[in-house]
């Protein structure tokens, strides 16, 4: 029997095995809505048998996306253009998911394939950028945000909770908060960012506080059947490791004593400078550590497109959940080709019936 191909079942929602599609950014939605694109997308990551589907970062408030084109879920409008979207998931035999985000200071950027700048503040697309302090990331971001006020803050967080909402009418079944990568609440834990004074700033309570609050904050919206999980970057590659690493166990501790069900574990990406180990799995063993000190499952992405990676790291106890996003858009049945190669019996199942049934019977 293979782990990588066993149900997961996570509160009221199973998983028909442990892989998941994880947030992939398109940068074509028009005013914050999905269109058919996206919807041919997130269905053919469905039906290639994988058992959990997560949408890409949908911004919680206008000046919260990355680019012009990123998804937003900040109206009823945008709500509702997920709602097939939803439906198509469900019907492919995956479990639908969303992350919802806030880009915070590398907000107001170009699309990845015309620049990956900040677009110029004469340009008539451009916002302005928030953050927890007016500290630029630096290299191709270099725009100064303006550092938040407490009505920012609590403004912000209410975005949060009434994008879950949103998100729990229009059918998902799983929420991911966005608190990796160098965006909001990223910026709010790291230190390289966060130079505030007040109750959000300076100690390491004080930098865990918008995460906490924010996750207490949709924790009583979100139905407490469904899982209610978040994207954290556990370590920055900055030369401070296992500094970082330890406060990021501690506060994914608090996580998990706030209703958290799952941590999506990743890199910080808090600055530009830093030396990431690149390679296949690479963070699986700092998976691993979050999972066995903070006691909560945990998933992960970077370099587990290779079956027997993937297979591994579930049989090995690093990850509950392989996350694999690249491999599937080069081939959206990777599934079905990661359980031959595991030699799992009938591995047609991971495909819907009418295509195992060309695939299958007429090789």
């Amino acid at each position: 029997m293979s782990a990588l191909f066993t149900p997961y079942t996570l509160k009221d929602v199973t998983l028909r095995n442990r892989i998941a599609i994880p947030p992939m950014c398109q940068y074509v939605a028009e005013e914050g809505v999905i269109n058919d694109w996206h919807h041919v997308h997130l269905a053919s990551m469905a039906r290639g048998g994988a058992g959990l589907v997560v949408v890409e970062a949908t911004a919680v408030a206008p000046e919260g996306r990355i680019t012009p084109g990123c998804a937003g879920i900040w109206t009823d409008e945008q709500a509702q253009a997920f709602i097939p979207a939803v439906k198509a998931i469900k019907a492919a035999g995956a479990v639908p998911g969303i992350q919802i985000a806030h880009a915070g200071r590398k907000a107001s950027a170009n699309r990845p394939w015309e620049g990956d700048d900040h677009i110029p503040d004469s340009d008539s697309r451009a916002w302005e950028t928030i953050a927890p302090s007016a500290i630029a990331f630096g290299a191709n971001l270099p725009k100064v945000p303006r550092a938040m006020s407490l009505d920012d803050i609590a403004r912000v967080q209410q975005n949060f909770v009434d994008a879950a909402r949103r998100a729990r009418d229009a059918g998902f079944e799983w929420i991911e908060l966005h608190f990796a990568h160098g965006y909001l609440g990223q910026s709010f834990f790291s230190e390289h960012s966060n130079q505030r004074t007040d109750a959000y700033g300076g100690s390491f309570d004080n930098r865990s506080r918008f995460l906490l609050e924010t996750l207490a904050k949709v924790r009583e919206v979100w139905p407490e059947n469904l899982p209610l999980t978040a994207r954290f970057g556990v370590i920055e590659y900055d030369g401070k490791d296992e500094q970082t690493l330890a406060e990021s166990i501690d506060l994914a501790r608090r996580f998990k004593d706030g209703g958290l069900d799952l941590l999506s574990v990743s890199v910080g990406f808090t600055i530009p400078d830093t030396n990431i180990p690149w390679g296949p799995a690479f963070m699986g063993p700092v998976a691993e550590r979050v999972r066995l000190e903070a006691g909560l499952p945990v998933t992960s992405a970077w370099g587990f497109g290779d079956p027997k990676l993937a297979e591994a790291a579930v049989t090995n106890g690093q990850l509950d959940l392989v996350s694999i996003g690249r491999a599937h858009l080069a081939d959206p049945h990777w599934a079905y080709f990661a359980a031959k190669e595991l030699n799992v019996d009938k591995a047609s199942w991971t495909l819907p019936a009418p295509y195992a049934h060309w695939l299958e019977r007429y090789r």
